[in-house]
């Protein structure tokens, strides 16, 4: 299953998608697909994990922009729920589309 996360959606700041509940997967990859041609390339993204889809913590999986136009990164053993959050620069943003590939 793959599901888009975030579509067109404009960055900036602390970000983080929807969370998704995976409890069913046992591997899954983010695809974020950077849009726009001059996105900073100091921002840095973290797959995180939940029990409940409310509290998080990071996983320890991050995915740096440094020009690419798509990043991506493939966690499993993960437990319940997923999520990408980051943090961009002040005064920068990424025009993004996120996808969440999830396999049993």
């Amino acid at each position: 299953m793959t599901a888009v996360v975030e579509r067109n959606t404009r960055w900036e700041g602390e970000v983080a998608t929807e969370p998704w509940e995976v409890g069913w997967a046992s591997e899954a990859i983010f695809f974020v697909r950077i849009l726009d041609q001059d996105a900073p390339k100091t921002a840095t993204l973290r797959i995180q994990v939940s029990p409940d889809g409310m509290e998080w913590v990071d996983e320890g999986t991050c995915l740096s922009h440094d020009g690419e136009s798509l990043l991506w990164a493939r966690v499993s053993h993960f437990g319940g729920w997923l999520r990408l959050a980051g943090s961009i620069p002040p005064g920068q943003h990424l025009q993004v589309i996120v996808y969440l590939s999830l396999k049993e």
